[in-house]
């Protein structure tokens, strides 16, 4: 018999809730855990600034005691606004390969949509875009990424199987890292400099860099991310605590930002070495050891880097600027030794961003999709 439990969001709770997919995925060599503290932080209403305009619920499902299952429900409000749907969405779900775990996880996140009067339920999804969101259905023997989802290839059958059929897909690519800047980056770039007026701007100071295009760079990724499915605008209150997380992380050097003659931000290009393997070795936690395999993998030998990010203000777009940001990045990547370059998820009917690959040799090697079922 499966049983049911809506978890409060406590801290100890949220840690297990966590731990559980660990637990699912313990010994697979293509999983990477997230950092536990991470997702406790993402899912605590008192401490994520989503939760100014979203709410959940947590359930976890038992068998004779033992969890075998998680599912978060959500509500995001401001979404619902700017679209005038009734949608719910569903994310942080895991579940052991049996068909009555599955059903009893999304009946109970269903249930309580329906309760809050939404009308459809869409996911994996998270509060915003800067959470994880998308179920792998292909790719499983890739590893995969710190930004991303990794599940077992039983769980979209047991999606389709439950009548929720598909809403949106993403792909990921593989690129390898040239020896050189291609020959027509480096054409298309002095180009676009001379026509727009752009320059590259590097920074070697995290306080500088935060107090001159900090809150720049966010309400650059909001314009230019602003029409893409599902994307929840940044309030300022989360713009500053993604600050303080985030470019306190990055290695500036794999940081670009272009700017127009009047120093307005109007790109930028953000990268990092992959922290996949270190993850894996942290197997979530930062003691007693974690911190030391996630600091070697920040600065340590690694022969593949993460596209975190690469946004361009929408009247710059299909002008060359991706050139000009690659033009820069690759020296970089040379530079520390990566020899293939990993991209974030994009949707597959975004055939812009794709064009910006094709002057790499690429492999498309992962796909992923969210689900959608009426209630």
């Amino acid at each position: 018999m499966i049983e049911i439990k809506q978890i409060e969001p406590t801290k100890a709770n949220l840690r297990k809730f966590t731990q559980f997919q660990i637990d699912l995925y313990d010994g697979n060599p293509y999983y990477v855990p997230p950092l536990i503290s991470d997702d406790v932080y993402t899912l605590m209403p008192d401490e994520n600034p989503a939760f100014d305009f979203c709410e959940s619920a947590y359930f976890m499902a038992y068998r004779e005691g033992r969890p075998v299952g998680r599912i978060a429900a959500i509500i995001n409000r401001q979404i619902n606004e700017k679209s005038g749907a009734k949608d719910a969405r569903f994310g942080f779900i895991d579940f052991i390969d049996d068909p009555a775990v599955s059903a009893a996880l999304l009946k109970a996140a269903e249930d309580w949509s329906r309760k809050k009067g939404m009308t459809k339920i869409i996911g994996p999804l998270g509060f915003t875009d800067l959470d994880h969101e998308g179920m792998l259905i292909a790719g499983f023997d890739e590893l995969s990424t710190m930004a991303t989802i990794y599940n077992y290839p039983y769980y979209p059958e047991h999606m389709e199987k439950l009548g929720y059929k598909k809403e949106s897909d993403w792909l990921e690519f593989l690129m390898e890292v040239p020896d050189s800047i291609p020959d027509k980056y480096n054409r298309i770039a002095e180009i676009v400099k001379k026509k727009y007026g752009l320059k590259v701007l590097k920074y070697t100071n995290r306080k500088r860099i935060k107090m001159e295009y900090g809150h720049a760079l966010f309400h650059l990724i909001n314009e230019a991310y602003k029409d893409l499915y599902q994307y929840s605008t940044l309030t300022e209150r989360q713009i500053d605590h993604y600050i303080d997380i985030y470019l306190n992380l990055l290695n500036l050097d794999l940081v670009t930002l272009i700017a127009d003659s009047n120093g307005r931000l109007v790109g930028v290009g953000i990268s990092m070495p992959s922290m996949s393997r270190a993850l894996q070795k942290s197997k979530g936690k930062m003691l007693p050891l974690g911190w030391y395999h996630l600091l070697k993998g920040l600065k340590g030998k690694n022969d593949r880097v993460d596209l975190l990010l690469v946004a361009v203000h929408p009247e710059y777009q299909n002008k060359g600027v991706n050139a000009l940001l690659f033009q820069d990045l690759i020296p970089y990547y040379i530079r520390n030794g990566y020899k293939y370059a990993e991209s974030n998820p994009e949707m597959e009917t975004n055939a812009k961003v794709q064009s910006q690959w094709e002057y790499f040799t690429t492999r498309q090697h992962r796909h992923r999709r969210s689900f959608a079922k009426k209630l």
